[in-house]
């Protein structure tokens, strides 16, 4: 049932029905993060964080805040009066997410990260590579920060689509929601419910729903990466099959093509395989991830392979550019503390990127003096990992911790706690010893 209703002494509180109990045996796990009343924790902090964005915000950011305000205090109230889970999750996911991303696109002007992947997808279309060469920069809108799969969603309009249909935008937003849809599937074998309620939820959360809303390139990368993650995780003991481990390596290759935000994941999770499944898997991983970066690379870029100014381009854009080593610099400022060094001049910008690289070398030091061993040690270690690359990261912006903090969602939306079977309600006529219900 999709209704939670309070226990009584001591009890477990949530109604489960016999057919996933039975397949939950033995052991009964429940994922406490799915339940009402953390719902209603949840709901409540999403509640408060989108209030005090429309008060202190404008905008874009403002009119996401007021939608998204409005979306949650219906959803908690769902929750708070009749318990429904599902009817509070589709409710805050149209009113936080798709109710302003349409508004958004209609009623403002397309975003200029959003007019660098269409301009990429057209160069892509006539001259076989999305970026333009050092020669044909004028602005700092002339470079392509990203990775050429990220060029896809450019493509419809590239093509001549107008409208909605050829917004790269809603694109964007439709893979998002696909990719962590089978993220929580893969995660979430026993249970599609489950699965299903946790994808509404972290969808609509200000994490994901606002970057969606507003429209950035971040949510598809981090869904390719939990997805990458999801694929990896194992029950503790076991092994990873070769086609997860493989699927792992090509579901990262998609992420970190799409741009270089997820190229720290490469490293964390080659290690976690190699001291979990052995040094094969680390290499399956690899080879998975190395040969879907360059056969996209191939498809998508394909200048790229056979002409030394288009690979140079590559460079330039989406390795230098981010890293304010470009003639032109992005505008975009925060009060984080690698941009406030870098504003300070050539001396704080070279700070700055050194603690960059110190920050890379201490992550490579500890994989090897104590590698993480399964996935919830990796995630923690990329969250630590990302969060202080992007302290102190020269352009840097506050956008970029959907990251960590979408790691850390992940990790309490699909977290299980294990119980004693004995423990857990069962329907009038449950035989314990069969684990069915008596006719």
């Amino acid at each position: 049932m999709d209704v939670d209703h309070a226990g009584t002494g001591g009890g477990v509180g949530t109604l489960v029905s016999a057919r996933n109990l039975a397949a939950r045996e033995p052991g009964t796990g429940l994922r406490p993060w799915l339940d009402r009343r953390h719902l209603i924790i949840a709901y409540a902090l999403f509640l408060a964080y989108a209030a005090i964005d429309a008060i202190g915000s404008a905008g874009e950011d403002r009119v996401w805040a007021i939608w998204a305000a409005c979306g949650y205090a219906v959803a908690l109230l769902a929750l708070w009066r009749w318990g429904h889970r599902t009817a509070a999750a589709l409710v805050s996911v149209a009113l936080a997410v798709l109710a302003p991303l349409l508004w958004l696109s209609v009623a403002y002007r397309l975003e200029d990260g959003m007019m660098v992947i269409e301009r990429s997808a057209s160069l892509l279309l006539h001259h076989g590579s999305p970026y333009l060469t050092a020669d044909q920069v004028v602005s700092w809108l002339s470079y392509n920060p990203y990775l050429p799969v990220m060029t896809l969603f450019g493509l419809p309009a590239a093509a001549g689509v107008g409208g909605l249909a050829g917004n790269a935008g809603v694109w964007l937003a439709l893979a998002t929601v696909a990719v962590l849809a089978i993220a929580f599937r893969v995660a979430m074998p026993m249970s599609r419910r489950d699965a299903l309620l946790a994808t509404a939820v972290a969808v609509a959360s200000p994490v994901v729903g606002l970057n969606l809303a507003v429209i950035t390139t971040d949510p598809p990368v981090l869904a390719f990466m939990l997805l990458a993650l999801a694929l990896s995780a194992v029950p503790a003991g076991a092994q990873a099959t070769a086609a997860r481990t493989a699927g792992a390596g090509i579901a990262l290759g998609v992420a970190c093509d799409l741009k270089s935000t997820a190229w720290l994941a490469v490293p964390v999770m080659a290690a976690m395989f190699a001291a979990r499944d052995g040094a094969r898997a680390a290499y399956r991983f690899l080879a998975a991830l190395v040969v879907t970066s360059l056969a996209l690379v191939a498809l998508l870029a394909p200048a790229v392979l056979f002409k030394r100014g288009a690979a140079t381009a590559l460079i330039q854009n989406s390795v230098l550019f981010p890293l304010g080593l470009t003639r032109h610099k992005t505008p975009a400022e925060s009060l984080l503390p690698g941009h406030l060094l870098a504003s300070m001049g050539a001396a704080g910008h070279v700070v700055s990127v050194g603690l960059l690289l110190a920050v890379g070398l201490a992550i490579a030091v500890s994989l090897v003096i104590r590698p993480p061993r399964n996935v919830q040690a990796a995630i923690w270690r990329l969250t630590i990992g990302l969060t202080l690359m992007f302290l102190l990261g020269p352009n840097v912006r506050f956008g970029y911790f959907i990251y960590p903090f979408g790691l850390i969602g992940w990790l309490a939306l699909t977290q299980v706690i294990e119980l004693n079977p004995s423990a857990v309600p069962r329907p009038r006529g449950w035989n314990h010893a069969s684990g069915t219900l008596d006719p």
